[in-house]
């Protein structure tokens, strides 16, 4: 069944527009009843001034009835309604009727004969004159004629001495150009109240709803939004609205942390993902660079070279330690190496790619503040900083610029790694340190995971910002508390 129009409707509409629908309905309401209540006080005060003009015909007339004076009797008749003229006489009359129930005398001798009876119309009206008793007179309604009798039987003080009745006959369309006169006024006051409320009506239906509104648009996010990206100030009271917005805060807690939840199970799998990865590769490259570390052992411990060859073996070792450390880093259970980071090592870093940075053309800005040996193992922070730098290299345009910084400072190694290439998005931001997600179109999307992984090991931090020109990772490890009095504290370089 095909719902009604109004019932898809909208109600920041719906509730405005049957808010004036209501004042409009009590308007025409109240309008109508004070109209009401207009026409029956009118309708009264005619009848009470007949009745009052009545009791002075009555007496006036007296003195003509007793000296059958039909002339004065006329007269006295024709004077209260003689300044009516056309329809107006027309609906309106007056009748003596003498003690037999016969016209003596009317204002309208064509419709009401001298000595004749009543008209057949009025036949009924001689019965009630007969019941007539007591000096007080009668209000009858004639419907059929469309008018109001006031019968008032004349005394001569004696109530005995009945001399004739009158009968006074009033058309209430007499009132109706003063009923038309109130209602039109009655009518423009009520269109004048109505201008001023049915755009007050609109307006408080519109602010009453408002709050239903919003709360509606903020659960139609659900769903096509990340729960953590929707933000809505919905109001919470006791009211059904405020309960409304306060379950509405409490589903959008829970969906959060389901959302946080989903996430987390997420790198979980990429984590469990990445370690049966490394498990598999572990044994094939740790076999290899055992025998190449054993050969370079073997050769510094016989054989006497000269200081190039014993120069580039000691690099070499550096860096198949340093694969050997980077397969460790992607297992759970890596052991962290436990010799000491040195300024040579940091020095090493920038023997290491500078080449990478040659084949751009760029330009790398290197300050190391270290000047002794430092409590954190080299070569994790070696290889944290090598893929910090690869990744601002692989960043920067054509004769970019990269810088490096190392030093200590409250008990914390510092390092800053900057480029000026473009700036990261910031949807990508959040997930720059999750496995196999990549910044550009080369690259594993593994570096900047391991150095992720690298500085919880070390319980540090990794901050972030990026904008265009001026893409920054700033790294902060704690140095170990027993090495704490080893440590050689550096200033901080400015920017």
């Amino acid at each position: 069944m095909k719902a009604p129009l109004f019932a898809n409707l909208s109600y920041r509409f719906k509730v405005p527009l049957l808010l004036m629908l209501v004042i409009l309905m009590t308007g025409g309401l109240v309008t109508a009843t004070l109209v009401g209540h207009s026409y029956n006080d009118l309708r009264r005060d005619l009848i009470d001034s007949t009745q009052r003009v009545g009791e002075v015909l009555a007496s006036t007339l007296v003195p003509a009835l007793k000296h059958d004076d039909l002339w004065r009797a006329y007269q006295i008749v024709s004077v209260p309604y003689r300044a009516r003229s056309g329809s107006a006489e027309l609906e309106t009359f007056v009748v003596v009727l003498d003690r037999r129930l016969q016209v003596y005398v009317s204002s309208q001798p064509e419709l009401f004969p001298t000595a004749s009876s009543l008209p057949a119309e009025y036949r009924w009206l001689r019965e009630e004159v007969e019941r007539q008793l007591g000096p007080a007179g009668r209000v009858l309604d004639a419907r059929e004629q469309d008018k109001i009798l006031v019968v008032q039987p004349i005394f001569d003080g004696d109530e005995r001495s009945r001399y004739g009745t009158l009968v006074i006959g009033v058309s209430p369309s007499a009132l109706m150009p003063r009923f038309y006169a109130m209602l039109l006024r009655a009518t423009l006051t009520s269109l004048l109240v109505l201008a001023l409320l049915l755009p007050l009506g609109w307006y408080l239906g519109k602010r009453m709803i408002g709050p239903l509104t919003h709360l509606a648009g903020c659960l139609g996010q659900l769903g096509h939004v990340p729960p953590s990206a929707i933000s809505c100030q919905v109001p919470i009271g006791r009211d059904e609205i405020g309960q409304l917005g306060s379950q509405f805060h409490h589903m959008l807690a829970e969906l959060r942390e389901k959302e946080a939840l989903e996430q987390r199970i997420m790198m979980a799998d990429r984590l469990a993902a990445v370690g049966r990865m490394s498990a598999g590769i572990a044994h094939e490259i740790n076999n290899p660079l055992g025998g190449m570390l054993n050969a370079i052992n073997t050769y510094k411990r016989y054989a006497r070279g000269d200081e190039v060859t014993e120069r580039t073996l000691s690099l070499l070792e550096r860096g198949l330690l340093q694969i050997r450390e980077t397969v460790s880093a992607l297992l759970v259970e890596a052991r962290l190496e436990r010799r000491s980071l040195t300024m040579q090592d940091i020095d090493d870093i920038r023997t290491l790619v500078l080449s990478s940075i040659q084949a751009k053309e760029g330009v790398l800005c290197w300050e190391n503040g270290l000047d002794g040996e430092v409590g954190l193992p080299s070569t994790l922070i070696r290889q944290l900083l090598i893929n910090l730098l690869l990744n601002a290299i692989q960043a920067i345009p054509a004769s970019g610029k990269v810088w490096c910084r190392v030093w200590i400072a409250d008990g914390s190694l510092f390092a800053d790694v900057r480029n000026d290439g473009p700036a990261i998005p910031s949807g990508l931001i959040d997930r720059l340190f999750e496995p196999f997600v990549q910044h550009g179109s080369t690259g594993s999307g593994l570096g900047l995971w391991v150095s992720y992984q690298i500085v919880q090991q070390l319980g540090g931090s990794i901050d972030v910002a990026s904008r265009d020109g001026d893409t920054r990772f700033l790294v902060t490890i704690p140095l170990p508390v027993r090495n704490g009095g080893d440590a050689r504290h550096g200033q901080a370089l400015s920017d």
